[in-house]
């Protein structure tokens, strides 16, 4: 039988969590369903991070970028309490208005059992030192979860839900199509018989995982599409030491740098002190992240950061997303999976190997395959990077050591934008696009604002 509901949301990641939260809380008796290409938060497992693998085996979907919590679920949980970075929802609503959404989910956050300690770069020396190597230090006060508590935060946020709402788990949603005053959405279940629902409103909120699918279905409907960036670099992992005057007083630094052999900007992105570097598989591409524990027992003798170099396309070019997993295919090929490389052998124009890795005094964190980045990464990308971790070193002394550790490749897919109401509503009057996967954000926090937002509209819009 067909399901009829109130409100269909598509995607279980923070955005469309805090729609539902929002939409329950705010309104009682409303039939909303959660439909979720990934498992349930309990059923998610990676391989990798349980230590039964040391290389990616290609699970389908992959646990740790699609299911209840998304992509997000098992990054370290930082939310950046700041509009400076982190999406472009200033752009649709007041900056005032972003902040206090942003602190609502804080306090959410904080309800559900978050750790109370922020980290600030308000009145930090930091920013200072960096403009001496013209380095640009983003403000920011962060708070950080850390993985495990990002977790049990998701566990309490999922038991709230689930009394309340339909969850329908490994569920992707295959078309979405405006019929009769609402929409008509398919639903094919892994080994099951597709089934449809119809729902008065449509929240769309796919995650990373999801960017691509949204851009397809966007057309589908006629909606224009204009490119949003892609973010394309390695994972940096280098001791402790070299950024611990910075990593204990402000966790996270954002700082931004433009090269001065092409213009172009790099910055540094989720720095993890003490951290892990994990792999990531976006519909069978293998591309690198990190993460980090807040319990001391759980923590390496490493940090880790991505170094990315964003690229916006113009006409005629109009795929930056297949232009990432292109480049991403790159190491695949060459490695089996993500690649490493020290430092010092690519200024030297040499491959690492396994002796050379072995040697190394920075012990990797992930068991990645031992390679060439050179014959991965575009020329140009790999020149911005060199120049930042150069000009890195001289805000940290021991960045640029040979054994300093490049891991390739990291990418940060944002789905192509569209238009968009104040509202974020699309041109098809009650579809809603939310989060990262939506191109509207791109971190924790602005895509849990996006869910409040829309949340609290529909509350209001929906008939009894």
């Amino acid at each position: 039988m067909q399901e009829r509901v109130n409100v269909a949301i598509i995607g279980g990641g923070p955005a469309g969590i805090f729609a539902a939260f929002e939409l329950l809380t705010r309104r009682e008796g409303l039939r909303v369903v959660m439909l979720e290409a990934g498992a349930d938060l309990a059923e998610r497992s990676c391989p990798i991070a349980a230590r039964k693998v040391t290389q990616c085996v290609g699970c389908v979907p992959c646990d740790i970028m699609r299911g209840f919590g998304g992509a997000g679920a098992f990054s370290d949980g930082k939310y950046n309490l700041t509009t400076e970075f982190g999406g472009w929802l200033q752009e649709f609503l007041p900056e005032q208005d972003v902040l206090e959404l942003i602190e609502y989910v804080d306090n959410m956050n904080l309800q559900f059992g978050a750790p109370r300690e922020l980290y600030t770069t308000k009145g930090s020396a930091l920013r200072k030192q960096a403009l001496a190597f013209d380095l640009h230090l983003l403000q920011a006060t962060v708070r950080h979860l850390g993985t495990e508590n990002n977790l049990r935060i998701l566990g309490e946020l999922h038991r709230f839900l689930l009394p309340h709402i339909g969850m329908h788990f490994n569920s992707p949603v295959t078309t979405i199509e405006p019929k009769d005053g609402g929409f008509l959405l398919t639903v094919a279940p892994h080994s099951e018989s597709p089934r449809t629902v119809f729902a008065d409103f449509v929240i769309a909120a796919p995650g990373r995982a999801g960017a691509e699918w949204f851009a397809t279905q966007c057309k589908a409907l006629g909606l224009d599409l204009y490119n949003n960036q892609v973010d394309v670099g390695v994972r940096v992992e280098l001791p402790y030491e070299v950024f611990s005057h910075i990593t204990d007083e402000v966790y996270e630094a954002k700082l931004v740098y433009r090269t001065k052999q092409y213009g172009d900007s790099v910055r540094t992105f989720c720095m993890n002190p003490h951290g892990f570097v994990v792999t990531e598989n976006t519909d069978g591409i293998i591309t690198v992240n990190g993460h980090s524990f807040r319990d001391p027992a759980l923590h390496s003798h490493n940090t880790n950061f991505a170094l990315l170099v964003s690229n916006r396309f113009t006409h005629p070019f109009n795929e930056p997303h297949q232009y990432g997993k292109r480049i991403a295919s790159f190491s695949n090929m060459l490695g089996g999976g993500a690649l490493v490389q020290r430092f010092g052998d690519l200024m030297r124009g040499r491959r690492t190997n396994e002796h050379r890795l072995g040697q190394c005094f920075t012990k990797p964190t992930l068991a990645a395959t031992p390679g060439d980045l050179s014959l991965v990464l575009p020329k140009r990308h790999l020149d911005n990077i060199i120049e930042m971790i150069y000009a890195l070193d001289k805000l940290a002394p021991g960045t640029a050591n040979d054994d300093t550790l490049l891991y390739g490749v990291e990418v940060k897919f944002y789905s192509s934008r569209l238009r968009l109401s104040p509202e974020l509503e699309t041109d098809v009057k009650g579809l809603f696009a939310i989060g990262d996967g939506a191109g509207v954000t791109r971190g924790l926090s602005q895509a849990s604002a996006s869910g409040v937002h829309v949340g609290r509209v529909l509350a209001e819009r929906v008939s009894g």
